[in-house]
């Protein structure tokens, strides 16, 4: 099934039922300029649905504002209840967005290039709660040069190619 049929709906579901509320440092703005970020950077051959899915997703079973490890791991299982009802992917596409989601706050990198990308697109937008994304743990080039823009910068690119 076509991903902007469901698409709407998904990112609806997942706003109505998230616990923080709209004021929260992870709530849909968040997961709005990590979807930018993901679709600037997923250029580089990433798979664009699992990209844009983990943005909505990764974020969105927090309970808490602080410090909170199994966050990333209930997102993962969220995708996994969810997928086939309120979004569709294939098995070895869902896999990827589980991890990603699931280890998405480790502090880690990664050689697999659509992982990478969900990881520097989340640590790209650590400016909301003023922290500088590490270069050390931004797993693809081209999110390391963003990571060296000021962040206004970052967000005028990055929207300005989501227009295109």
């Amino acid at each position: 099934m076509d991903m902007e049929v469901w698409w709407p709906g998904l990112r609806e579901r997942l706003v109505s039922q998230f616990r923080l509320g709209p004021f929260s440092a992870h709530d849909q703005e968040h997961w709005q300029r990590v979807e930018r970020y993901g679709v600037y950077l997923a250029s580089q051959g990433a798979d664009l649905e699992v990209v844009r899915l983990f943005a909505w997703i990764h974020d969105s079973q927090r309970q808490k504002e602080s410090y909170e490890p199994e966050h990333g791991p209930r997102a993962a299982e969220w995708a996994r209840e969810w997928c086939g009802k309120a979004f569709f992917l294939r098995s070895d596409q869902l896999e990827v967005l589980m991890e990603a989601c699931r280890d998405h706050e480790l502090g880690s990198t990664t050689r697999d290039l659509t992982i990478g990308v969900c990881w520097d697109s989340d640590r790209l937008d650590l400016d909301r709660v003023g922290k500088t994304p590490d270069l050390d743990l931004l797993s693809t080039d081209l999110g390391k040069k963003l990571a060296l823009m000021r962040p206004n910068d970052r967000r005028r690119v990055t929207e300005r190619a989501h227009e295109m």
